[in-house]
Parts: C-alpha cells; sequence; structure tokens
C-alpha cells in the first residue's frame, strides 16, 4: 500500500544551493593582520596589514614590515582608505574570477564601528563588489564557534593592538568596552597581567552598568575568547582566577573572525534575498 506522496517545495521554500558562479569575500582587516577568504579557495590570505615599501618578507605577499612599510589601519581605525584600497588590489584583485562583481562581507569594531564600516566600503571599491555587507567581529567570532546566540553572550576579542569585550543578544551588540591594548603592546614594561586585567576590568564595568540581567546571565554561561590572546595561556589563566567563570576559546582563535564571516558570506549566497536586488551596502547586526 502506497500512501499520498509528499508535496513537492514551491520555488519560495526550495533550499538554493550555494551558486557556483557567485564569487565572495570575507575580510577581516586588523591593525595587525589582514585576513581574507574567497568562495571556493578558503583563506587565502592572511598577511601583515601594512602597504607602502617595506624592507621586510611580507608573508610572501607585497610589502614588509620594515621601515618603509605604513600600516593603514591602527588600533581599529582605518587611518589611510587609499592605503587600504591599494593594499586589497595589491593581495586579492589577482585571485577573483574574471569577469565577476564580488559580494564581500567585511567585518568591523562594535565600537566606532560607524567610522570603520564608512572606510571600509570606500576601501574594497577597489574590488569592484556588487554589494558590501558589514557584520560586527563579535558576532562573526560568535558565528565561527557555533554559539547558541539566542541566549547572551559575552565575546572578548584580544588582538595584537585592540581588545574589544562584546555583550550580545539575539546576535545583536547590546554593549561594549573596548582598550587600545592588545598582544602586541606586552613587553617589559607591560606584563600581560595588564592585559587580563584590563578584560576584567572591562566586563566588571558592563555587569555593574547594566540594569537587566543581560550581563550576569551571559557571564554565568562564560567567555568566548577570540584573538591571538587567546592563544596566550599567561593571559587566559590570569583571567580566568579574576572573573571565576568558565572561559572557552574558540578554535584557531585568531581567524575567527574571518572564517565567521565566510559563513555568513555563504548563508547570502545562499539565502533567496542575496539574488536579485542587492543593496550595495549593508549591516549584518
Amino acid at each position: 500500500m502506497t500512501g499520498t506522496p509528499a508535496p513537492r517545495p514551491t520555488a519560495a521554500h526550495r533550499p538554493r544551493p550555494l551558486c557556483r558562479r557567485c564569487c565572495g569575500i570575507a575580510l577581516d582587516m586588523g591593525s595587525a593582520r589582514t585576513r581574507a577568504w574567497i568562495t571556493g579557495s578558503g583563506v587565502v590570505v592572511d598577511v601583515p596589514t601594512v602597504t607602502g615599501t617595506g624592507t621586510g618578507a611580507g608573508g610572501g605577499a607585497g610589502p614588509g614590515t620594515g621601515a618603509g612599510a605604513l600600516h593603514p589601519v591602527r588600533r581599529g581605525a582605518i587611518v589611510d582608505t587609499p592605503g587600504c584600497a591599494r593594499m586589497l588590489r595589491r593581495l586579492l584583485a589577482d585571485r577573483l574570477p574574471r569577469p565577476g562583481h564580488p559580494l564581500i562581507v567585511v567585518t568591523a569594531p562594535a565600537l566606532d564601528g560607524l567610522a570603520y564600516r564608512t572606510q571600509a566600503r570606500i576601501a574594497v571599491e577597489a574590488l569592484r563588489p556588487r554589494g558590501v555587507l558589514t557584520v560586527p567581529g563579535a558576532r562573526a567570532i560568535a558565528v565561527a564557534a557555533g554559539a547558541d546566540m539566542c541566549r547572551p553572550l559575552l565575546v572578548a576579542d584580544i588582538g595584537a593592538h585592540l581588545t574589544e569585550v562584546v555583550l550580545l543578544h539575539e546576535g545583536a551588540v547590546t554593549d561594549a568596552r573596548r582598550t587600545a591594548l592588545g598582544t602586541g603592546d606586552l613587553d617589559g614594561t607591560t606584563p600581560p597581567e595588564r592585559l587580563s586585567e584590563a578584560v576584567a576590568v572591562m566586563l566588571t564595568a558592563m555587569l555593574r552598568q547594566d540594569r537587566t540581567s543581560l550581563t550576569a546571565d551571559a557571564l554565568a554561561r562564560g567567555v568566548l575568547l577570540a584573538g591571538g590572546g587567546a592563544l596566550r595561556p599567561e593571559i587566559t589563566g590570569r583571567l580566568a582566577g579574576l572573573l571565576h567563570t568558565p572561559l572557552s576559546v574558540v578554535p584557531a582563535p585568531h581567524t575567527a573572525a574571518v572564517r565567521g564571516a565566510a559563513r555568513l558570506l555563504q548563508v547570502a549566497h545562499t539565502h533567496p534575498s542575496a539574488s536579485g536586488a542587492l543593496p550595495p551596502a549593508a549591516d549584518l547586526h
């Protein structure tokens, strides 16, 4: 006996496969390193964020980090937009299929994000994109970690020259703190403990100033750690002792932001709204 055949999905509800002809770039431009993921290729760029004519070896691609190198991104701010454009053109233009206009997902700091997003969109015009989406770096990290964002979540991104602590609720930035201090600043006069203490101070301030229970709920779940600082046991160990809450390090924390942006890029390629009329710029909050 055969049953009634299941109804076939309509075009509006049928899953859309990843468009093999669609080109996309996930981009994370930090003050120390720039990382890019290209559709079908994976992470293909992981180099110092420099432009100019440095004398060092720039990770096998372009200018290095010597005396002649210029740094177009500093502590979470794009300070040389034309320099960023030249860097992106040099690193990525020849890697893109032709003809084609990529959809680009760019990570941005949670604080001062508007200025960063504006300059980043201008810079990526060098790649002739068909659309540009921006996403807070903390959200991209949470996506890379596969975190449950239906519940409050605390993300600490400890970078080379900037550290951010961000509270996410349902994937949106609810609160954020930052310090212009990172692993690149640690030396004999600035020990790792200072960076751990700075993160603890920011989290404590968020908890005290939150009139809701979101920060407390998130802190009870623990803190998600990313960035190069998450690989430093002298930082994470001290932080665990200060916070008395679980700490969870994202796998490959130094590339978590670009990998999360890549996942969002894949969603944009497979979602029906990604086809047809796409706004030239949008924010994924």
